[in-house]
């Protein structure tokens, strides 16, 4: 399983943008440079999260982009769906039957139920994790993460 580097590079920049204590917010240049990401990228990174709601922009030699509303009201579960969607949905099986219009396994699928569980944990953990969580240090951010699947991991016993 892996997150594609839109989600990682997505949160990169949203967490910058959430650090920054500049009064006009960050450029797409300046993310550029601090993250080491290619300013197209960076460019398009930002206006998923514009239309998403999470980043607001602001036009001119004193502009930039700032969080659309405060760190702690931003679900990294929400940001994860606008920038890649999430690992399981709904109409998995019918995206993945094969050269056949239905899946063989339609009717008693143990690989759904796999996924299905896997994606309802992420989204139990991620839901409870918020941008300011993230503006934190590692190990603190590790300890909280870790608390939150932990909670997670004990509903599931």
């Amino acid at each position: 399983m892996k997150f594609s580097a839109q989600e990682e590079y997505g949160i990169r920049c949203l967490i910058r943008i959430g650090k920054s204590d500049s009064p006009n917010g960050l450029t797409i240049p300046e993310i550029s440079q601090l993250e080491g990401l290619p300013k197209a990228n960076v460019g398009k990174l930002l206006r998923i999260l514009r239309l998403g709601n999470f980043v607001e922009s602001a036009r001119g030699q004193a502009g930039g982009y700032k969080l659309a509303r405060p760190p702690e009201k931003i679900k990294i579960n929400n940001v994860m769906n606008i920038l890649g969607g999430r690992l399981f949905e709904d109409d998995f099986c019918n995206n993945h039957s094969g050269s056949l219009n239905i899946c063989t396994n339609s009717i008693d699928c143990s690989i759904r139920s796999l996924w299905k569980t896997i994606q309802r944990m992420i989204d139990d953990v991620l839901s409870q994790i918020t941008l300011q969580d993230l503006l934190g240090k590692e190990k603190d951010v590790d300890l909280l993460v870790g608390n939150y699947a932990e909670r997670i991991k004990n509903l599931y016993i």
